[in-house]
């Protein structure tokens, strides 16, 4: 074993030799001198020490997770595509017409999740790259999320947004959507908590003051909070347990988002402070092949792919539109995550135009690639007049995120 900074003995005799040349068997020539021995230096034992420290560092970089998560550009997938030869959207129940152009829903890949675990020398590359944020893992990931878990919820909020997305584009297009909304939650500290139940039906909503509206679709009852100012009573008609009855709800103000936090004007209107489980009676059935993506964000894109789809003529006139955000059943389109990202991804595989949720605008300055246009929209009828403009050569007076 080689220590620092110790010499080691010569097999050919002591470490240290007679004075004045001698050797001990008489006189002759003077051995090599211990400074021109083949002893190991200290220079070379820090090397052989900072070589290994070096190793296991790189080691560590490599192997050991770490608690972060990195969003990076995804893919984008043209809704007006086809997968394997077969439409990636298809109906039944109406006529279809044939179309060009792009309609590309956009993606972020995120690493650093259950059972996709990011390394230091992952992190570090993120930091390094102007394409991808570095977040903790419990930014993106709740406590204790399994990889199946988080799978599971990625591919409800898919599902959801496909129905929402279909029912919307339905309404846009003039249909009638029916729908049973049933009460699945009342939210904590909401004027509806104990008032509104689980299993409640809702029939009809009142305003005090106000006429009476049957609700038949999600609309019906969006279209009358988006009139009525938060705290106001409302008369809620529901069914409970097969019987009829009315009850008085006081409304409550919409949540704080990102737009009203980037100092645009707030959201008028109110909500009842219950979580809804509508059961949708589509009058077109509407069908979607795509995999392998999920979560809530495609639901705008998906929408504006019907529409094409169902309408005759060329929406798009031949261009390359991308875009994002959410959809309710109302026609809302909602902030998403990954913004950033998005933009670079639609700019990477083409697209000249992009559709970003209003609220998402703060996030959107000082980030849009050069080539890229960026609309504004809030609801699904300004998406599909942001298309039909762009499609007709009048992009140029939109809405977007300047300001």
């Amino acid at each position: 074993m080689i220590l620092p900074g110790r010499r080691t003995a010569d097999r050919r005799g002591p470490d240290i030799l007679p004075a004045g040349g001698a050797t001990p068997h008489g006189v002759g020539p003077a051995p090599e001198s211990v400074e021109d021995a083949p002893l190991v230096s200290r220079r070379s034992v820090t090397l052989v020490v900072a070589g290994a420290l070096l190793a296991v560092l790189i080691l560590v970089a490599v192997v050991v997770p770490l608690p972060y998560a990195i969003e990076r550009p995804g893919p984008t997938v043209n809704t007006l595509s086809e997968v394997d030869g077969k439409p990636l959207i298809t109906v039944d129940g109406a006529p279809t017409y044939p179309t060009s152009g792009e309609l590309r829903l956009t993606t972020v890949s995120v690493s650093g999740g259950p059972g996709y675990p990011v390394t230091a020398a992952d992190v570090v590359a993120g930091w390094l790259s102007s394409d991808e944020v570095v977040l903790p893992r419990e930014a993106l990931f709740p406590a204790g999320s399994t990889r199946q878990s988080v799978d599971e919820q990625a591919g409800a909020q898919m599902t959801s947004s496909q129905t929402n997305a279909t029912v919307a584009a339905l309404e846009e297009l003039g249909h009638k959507v029916p729908m049973v909304l049933t009460v699945q939650e009342a939210a904590k500290g909401s004027g509806a908590q104990g008032i509104l139940l689980a299993g409640d039906v809702i029939t009809s909503i009142q305003p005090a003051g106000g006429p009476r509206t049957d609700v038949q679709t999600f609309s019906d009852l969006a279209h009358v909070l988006a009139a009525t100012a938060p705290g106001t009573t409302v008369a809620v008609g529901i069914r409970r347990d097969g019987q009829a009855r009315t009850v008085d709800v006081p409304t409550m103000a919409l949540p704080v988002d990102r737009s009203t936090a980037d100092g645009a004007a707030p959201h008028e209107g109110s909500i009842l402070g219950v979580v809804l489980k509508p059961d949708v009676q589509l009058p077109i059935d509407v069908h979607f092949d795509i995999d392998k993506i999920g979560g809530p964000s495609a639901g705008t894109m998906f929408a504006l792919g019907i529409i094409d789809v169902l309408t005759p003529g060329e929406m798009t006139g031949g261009k390359d539109i991308a875009g994002t955000g959410t959809m309710n059943l109302a026609g809302e389109v909602g902030a998403i995550g990954g913004i950033q990202q998005k933009l670079v991804a639609a700019r990477r595989d083409g697209a000249e135009w992009f559709l970003a949720p209003r609220a998402n605008c703060g996030e959107v300055r000082g980030h849009v690639p050069d080539g890229l246009h960026v609309v504004s929209v809030a609801t699904l009828a300004e998406a599909h007049k942001a298309v039909e403009e762009i499609g007709a050569g009048d992009g140029a007076s939109l809405p977007t995120c300047a300001g």
